[in-house]
């Protein structure tokens, strides 16, 4: 790091990154004037940002460009890595070596080079020798060292307010009191990485004691106390005996005095439940690209888009949901929304980037819905401009269906077809796209249909679903209009990244393969073998593919008595609680290569009393001494429930029911087998894993007998032999794919959001106390690698806590620090479609396959209907179950509409 001037100084990033390396991007940060950064030819835009390790005020920029350079350019700031500001847009710039100084300004932690197009000459991609960043540590009068905020920063805002601040932490609460008063506790306000509280209503004769809570990594730091007066720098001081101090906080809540006018998170109670937990995600996770984010001349949308055989409205076809043959070779695409009328300009423009070549007469790109003659109709339509074999292009400023040019508010409904080019090598070369919604200037949206023949937009045109409707955020897809009951949960996230739409496909690949024979089990025929899963399952398993238990990602439920359970898992155990020793930890029925099954389980007899069923189970091997039977859960919104802050979940943890309502929620501590680290478990029945991945490592391992290098050593009794080797099976790239596939599914949103019984019936459900365990409402982490999940609005219905639900509902084996009687609370998005995803539809012609409810519900589906699963709720659940059954028909009809609308 050299100073140039007492202020300014040249700054040494910590690390760089290119979008694309051909050569790699810390090449332009080691201060050697031979060596360079160069991007992969041929791609547009690339970037190389560079992580300052904290927030700089900046000055300039200086680029030691080599030959190959952009003609244009912008620089861009963040504090986030996520959420990015444009500092400097650059133009005209000649091919050859050069060095552009480009002046800025604002305080930004990572700063970004966008290269957006090639000078004349330059046939190949973007080079830099080196990349400097000049700056100033930001002014403050903290007494953090080095001057920096990662301790805490506070500073005279104004005549009468000082504005606390601190930098690269996961959750902070400040502590203060104004000439000795009252404490106040309040959790800061969170914004692009960096923790702001104002304390305003000051004068030159306030002193103002504070210090803070700061947790990083799961770890808590109490500061020193501080006094400060407008204008002037601190100066320590003892706490009084009335203050926080470093030991643990009184079990008290503060008063509502000392509380905050706007609502917040409980501060010290709240924090120091992280305890030992350390966050899966926090402010050094490395970051996918953001989806959606302003470039100061337009704000840019980037998505991607699959293949499909018939249009979204066509509910005729019922073919518009399902996924063809090869669907993972060639058919997807990435698509970049360029709206430059968002920012003042005048066009929209839209870049393809395809998998394969595109028809050269069928590349169609249709605008703007018009659907007078059929739902697949639009009055802009045609070819896209072609760039190359993989790029197109549509840019228009004229909205071809209001006669006027393109406004902010504008609906552009919009399809690509991807009609490929018949030298495709495998399954046909005809396919449309994706129906989706852009509102100009606000972005893409899941949507709905109205109107009729005759109108303007015709027949079904799409209207954006309310927001309250948004189940899953941005991720939420649109109301199904294909007539396909049994799709709803395969599909990709409306807001899928355009990065992530290969991933996506490949992975669900993975997720329908055989680990015996490598078959795929759509279009089995077409879609051959995958030799790379070809006699990986066992020697002892219980299903060969994922698919085999997750049928279409939905819930399993019970087989006919006396029939095999082969989409279920039975944890055992002997009698103290451990592994069992002549079965492991899961009882494995199915077996390979000449080893020997663990036997299969079925139901033996239902037990019913009062119209609830119990089922009693008949072991054809080893009956274990404890067992957790398991139908497979519906896989949907695991992503989203991944990215919660363990915050916002622990922050209602109530282990010893301080608040006296009946309900104990705790979290289960998991070790994180990647780290060994302490977790928050969010997965299972009883939230025995940590993350999805953890969840997809377990499964392959004790499901299906697949070793990863998450979980390479096999399930093996201490008495049990020939239970294979360790060490991975299957490679890194299929598991990530794998996790990323299930990650990123899209969640339908709520439906009849304006029926008046659905209306009374969310009342009644909050009444009766269900939204105690039920939890409706969550903001995802900033923090989440996948920017798909991060900062989204979403209504999963779960505190993701351990509950005792009685026992009548517990079984005899524990998992982790969860008890046979605990149970976490099940998210309910998706509760109203499950019957029809379970039971599938009938085997029928297209246009004729009508829905073949299967209900089942609760972790053994004992539950033939969203009422009994209600009735089945014991323990910390009676409350509301009796506060249910006192309600009158009429009011219990509308709860269950209710959740009927999930």
């Amino acid at each position: 790091m050299q100073t140039t001037n007492a202020q300014t100084i040249n700054i040494n990033p910590v690390s760089a990154t290119g979008s694309t390396n051909l050569q790699p991007a810390n090449l332009a940060i080691d201060n050697n004037g031979s060596t360079r950064w160069e991007s992969n030819h041929g791609v547009s835009p690339s970037s190389l940002t560079l992580d300052l390790g904290q927030a700089y005020a900046l000055n300039q920029v200086v680029i030691l460009w080599e030959a190959a350079n952009a003609a244009s350019y912008e620089i861009l700031g963040s504090n986030n890595n996520s959420t990015w500001t444009q500092l400097s847009l650059r133009t005209g710039g000649t091919f050859g070596n050069r060095t552009d100084t480009v002046p800025l300004a604002g305080t930004y932690r990572y700063v970004r080079m966008n290269a957006l197009t090639r000078s004349a000459g330059n046939n190949w991609g973007y080079s830099i020798f080196e990349m400097d960043v000049f700056g100033s540590l930001p002014a403050s009068s903290s007494s953090s060292a080095a001057g920096n905020c990662n301790s805490g920063c506070v500073s005279t805002l104004n005549s009468s307010t000082l504005r606390a601040t601190v930098t690269q932490a996961d959750i902070v609460d400040i502590h203060y009191r104004v000439n000795n008063g009252a404490q106040q506790n309040v959790r800061m306000n969170l914004a692009n990485g960096v923790w702001t509280y104002d304390i305003p209503g000051l004068n030159a004769s306030s002193v103002v004691s504070i210090n803070f809570t700061i947790i990083r990594n799961g770890v808590g730091q109490d500061t020193p106390w501080q006094n400060y007066t407008l204008g002037t720098p601190a100066s320590s001081v003892a706490p009084s005996s009335s203050s926080r101090s470093s030991v643990a906080p009184s079990s008290t809540p503060p008063s509502s005095s000392s509380r905050s006018s706007t609502p917040v998170t409980p501060s010290s109670s709240s924090v120091a439940s992280l305890g030992n937990i350390v966050p899966l995600y926090n402010s050094s996770t490395v970051l996918e690209g953001a989806i959606q984010f302003d470039r100061g001349d337009a704000l840019v949308t980037r998505i991607a888009d699959r293949g499909r055989d018939r249009h979204a409205k066509e509910d005729q076809f019922q073919a518009y949901d399902h996924f063809l043959s090869f669907y993972w070779e060639h058919r997807t695409a990435e698509i970049e929304i360029v709206d430059y009328v968002a920012k003042g300009g005048s066009t929209v423009r839209m870049n393809v980037k395809t998998q394969f070549k595109l028809n050269d007469t069928e590349a169609e790109n249709r605008w703007f819905y018009r659907g007078v003659g059929t739902v697949a109709e639009y009055y802009d339509n045609g070819t896209m401009n072609v760039i190359d074999d993989y790029n197109y292009y549509k840019e228009r400023s004229y909205n071809a269906r209001e006669g006027r040019n393109i406004r902010i508010g504008d609906k552009l409904e919009f399809e690509m077809s991807q009609f490929l080019d018949h030298t495709v090598p495998h399954g046909r070369s005809a396919y449309y796209g994706t129906t989706y919604l852009y509102i100009v200037g606000e972005g893409l949206v899941p949507w709905d249909i109205t109107g009729s023949f005759g109108t303007l937009g015709g027949r079904k045109d799409s209207v954006k679903i309310p927001e309250k409707a948004w189940l899953g955020g941005k991720t939420t897809l649109p109301y199904m209009h294909s007539n396909e009951p049994d799709n709803h949960f395969i599909q990709m996230a409306t807001n899928l990244a355009s990065q992530n739409g290969q991933p996506f496909v490949l992975g669900r690949r993975v997720h329908h393969a055989s680990f015996i024979d490598g078959s795929h089990d759509e279009h089995v025929a077409d879609n051959g073998t995958f030799p790379d899963t070809v006699s990986k399952a066992g020697p002892r398993y219980v299903h060969d593919r994922c698919s085999g238990c997750h049928v279409r990602n939905g819930r399993a439920a019970p087989a006919p008595i006396g029939q095999p359970l082969e989409k279920w898992v039975f944890k055992v155990a002997d009698a103290n609680g451990n592994p069992h020793p002549n079965l492991g930890r899961s009882l494995q029925p199915k077996a390979t290569g000449g080893a020997a099954g663990e036997g299969q389980v079925s139901i033996a007899f239902w037990s019913e009393s009062n119209g609830l069923r119990k089922p009693s189970y008949q072991f054809s091997g080893v009956a274990p001494a404890r067992f957790s039977a398991r139908v497979a859960p519906q896989l949907v919104g695991m992503g989203l429930l991944e990215a919660i802050p363990e915050a916002a979940i622990l922050a209602k943890e109530d282990i010893n029911d301080a608040n006296g309502d009946g309900i104990s929620g705790r979290a289960n501590r998991i070790a994180d087998p990647a780290t060994g680290q302490t977790r928050l478990g969010r997965f299972g029945y009883k939230a025995g894993t940590v993350s999805v991945k953890h969840q997809v490592a377990a499964a392959f391992n004790s499901d299906m007998g697949v070793m990863t290098s998450l979980l390479p050593n096999p399930d093996c009794g201490s008495a049990q032999t020939g239970c294979g080797a360790s060490g991975s099976e299957i490679s890194d790239t299929h598991v990530n794919n794998l996790v990323k596939y299930i990650s990123t599914l899209g969640v339908r949103p709520q439906r009849n959001i304006n029926d008046a019984a659905v209306q009374r019936g969310e009342t009644q459900f909050a009444t009766i106390g269900c939204v105690a365990c039920h939890t409706p409402n969550y903001t995802t982490s900033q923090y989440h690698p996948l920017g798909e999940l991060r900062g989204q609005s979403i209504k999963p219905y779960t505190d993701m806590l351990l509950h005792d639900m009685g026992p009548d509902m517990a079984d005899n084996l524990g998992e982790g620090q969860a008890s046979g009687a605990e149970w976490r609370t099940a998210p309910l998005w998706g509760l109203g479609l499950s019957a029809c995803v379970t039971g599938g539809v009938t085997n029928a012609a297209q246009g004729a396959q009508v829905c073949t409810p299967v209900h089942s519900y609760l972790h053994d589906g004992r539950a033939r209907t969203i009422e009994e699963a209600i009735l089945w709720h014991g323990g910390e659940g009676q409350a509301s179950k009796n506060a249910y059954q006192a309600l009158s028909s009429s009011q219990k009809q509308d709860v269950l509409r209710f959740l009927e609308s999930l």
